[in-house]
């Protein structure tokens, strides 16, 4: 397997190859971000090794993308198509790429490349990114005032469970509990 910084030029010219970094970098991302503890502060040297991660992923993203636009289903395969969503909601650091990853996105899930659901979530990031109401209610943090997971403000309340099921989401209930239980 190619190591990160091979990816330059030319060096991603078939879907296989960018599935497999995808993937690889997908699995490093959740197992650094696995490694957070439940509670805050979080450990200064977690939160640097997951910086460099997600700087290094958005940094690929932004190259398979200019090469080859949205690495949709038909490109790389449903679980490579995943971790390039899952790599543009980490890619918090650089809104201007993430939003227009959100672009590319909407385009593949119009054409049927991607899941709508992938588009729901990341729409949120950059809605929240914006200091904007998001519209799925996926986004929550937790200030560390022992409140605990509480989601971002959400646009239209009453409206959310209609849109999430649009997208192929469950009721916004089910994921509070679940986000509140983390």
């Amino acid at each position: 397997m190619a190591k990160p910084d091979e990816f330059g030029g030319s060096g991603l010219s078939s879907g296989s190859e960018i599935a497999a970094e995808l993937v690889r970098r997908r699995n490093m991302d959740q197992e650094v971000r696995g490694l957070l503890p439940g509670t805050r502060p979080w450990p200064a040297e977690l939160l640097e090794r997951l910086r460099i991660i997600d700087a290094e992923n958005t940094a690929f993203l932004k190259r398979v993308v200019a090469m080859h636009g949205w690495p949709g289903i038909t490109l790389v395969g449903a679980e490579a198509a995943e971790a390039a969503w899952l790599l543009a909601q980490h890619a918090d650091a650089d809104g201007g790429f993430q939003c227009h990853a959100r672009e590319l996105l909407a385009e593949a899930v119009a054409c049927g490349d991607a899941s709508a659901w992938h588009l729901a979530y990341l729409t949120d990031r950059c809605l929240v990114a914006q200091e904007r109401p998001q519209l799925y209610g996926t986004q929550y943090f937790d200030n560390g005032d022992g409140a605990g997971m509480r989601p971002r403000p959400i646009a239209e309340i009453d409206k959310l469970d209609a849109r999430r099921v649009e997208v192929g989401l469950g009721p916004h209930a089910d994921h509070d509990a679940h986000m509140r239980g983390r």
